[in-house]
C-alpha cells in the first residue's frame, strides 16, 4: 500500500520525505537523476544518469540502472542511513561498519519518490511435499553440499525424527534439517536439539545444516551463533525417474 508520494519534489521535499520514512519500515523508492559513489573494500564511481533507488524496510539498499537486473551498486546489509542537504541538494548515505563502506547517492533532480507498505511478507515456498523434497536431496545431496553422503533418512531419536542424517567429506556426521517455507526460530532450536542429541550419542563431532528456501534474519543470527550452518534451496533437481517423455521420446 502506497502511504507517500511526491512528484518532482523540491530538495526540500525530498529530505522532510526521506527523513519521515526512512526508519519507518517502509519501502522507499526515489527515480531521478543521481551520482552514485561508494568507498569500502574497493571504490567505484556512477555518472550522473537517471537511476532507481530503493531502502528496503531491513536497511538494504539497491540502485538499478535502465538495463539488467545487476544493480549498479547495493548494500544487502547497512547499519546506518540517512539523508542531509549538501550544496542545495540531497545526498543519501548508506554506510557499514564491517566491513566498512558507504554508498552516497547524490540526488541531482529527483523525478518520483514514494514509500510503500508491505503488510504481510509471504516466503518462498518449495514445491511438492516436504516427503518429496527428502526424497530428492537424499538421492542428490551434492546440491546441499560437495561430497556429502547420505546414511540415514528419517532417523528417528528422543528429540524427534532427522530428516536426513549424513557425512560429509572430511568424515564429519551431518543432521540435516529440510524447510519447504522459510526458516524461523523454530526449525534453529529444533536442529540444534538434534545435533546436541547426536553429540552426545556418538561422541563425534557433529555439523547442523538448515535447509530451505530463506530464512528470517533473526534465525539465521541465532542459527550462526550456535555454530551450525544454512543452506539455501530455492529448486530441487529433477529426478530421472521423475522426468515425463515428450511427444516423440519413444
Amino acid at each position: 500500500m502506497i502511504v507517500g508520494l511526491v512528484h518532482q519534489p523540491t530538495a526540500s521535499d525530498l529530505l522532510s520525505f526521506l527523513v519521515s520514512h526512512l526508519h519507518s519500515g517502509k519501502l522507499v523508492q526515489l527515480v531521478g537523476e543521481c551520482e552514485i559513489s561508494y568507498a569500502g573494500r574497493a571504490a567505484s564511481y556512477a555518472e550522473a544518469g537517471n537511476y532507481l533507488v530503493i531502502v528496503k524496510p531491513d536497511g538494504s539498499i539497491q540502485v538499478q540502472g535502465a538495463r539488467g537486473v545487476k544493480p549498479v551498486n547495493w548494500q544487502p546489509k547497512t547499519d546506518h542511513i540517512s539523508a542531509a542537504l549538501e550544496a542545495g541538494m540531497v545526498v543519501l548515505t548508506a554506510e557499514r561498519n564491517s566491513p566498512p563502506e558507504v554508498v552516497r547517492v547524490v540526488c541531482l533532480d529527483p523525478h518520483l519518490i514514494f514509500a510503500a507498505e508491505f503488510s504481510s511478507e509471504y516466503g518462498f515456498v518449495l514445491s511438492g511435499s516436504e516427503a518429496e523434497m527428502r526424497k530428492t536431496l537424499r538421492q542428490k545431496p551434492d546440491c546441499m553440499e560437495e561430497g556429502l553422503k547420505i546414511l540415514e533418512e528419517e532417523l528417528l531419536t528422543d528429540a524427534g525424527g532427522v530428516d536426513l542424517f549424513a557425512r560429509d567429506a572430511c568424515g564429519r556426521l551431518v543432521v540435516i534439517e529440510l524447510k519447504r517455507a522459510r526458516a524461523t526460530h523454530e526449525a534453529v532450536f529444533q536442529l540444534d536439539r538434534y545435533v546436541k542429541l547426536t553429540r552426545e550419542q556418538t561422541g563425534q563431532q557433529v555439523r547442523g545444516l538448515l535447509v530451505a528456501p530463506s530464512i528470517t534474519f533473526p534465525a539465521l543470527e541465532r542459527l550462526q551463533a550456535l555454530g551450525l550452518e544454512f543452506c539455501e534451496m530455492t529448486a530441487l533437481p529433477v529426478l530421472e525417474e521423475d522426468a515425463q517423455l515428450g511427444l516423440f521420446d519413444f
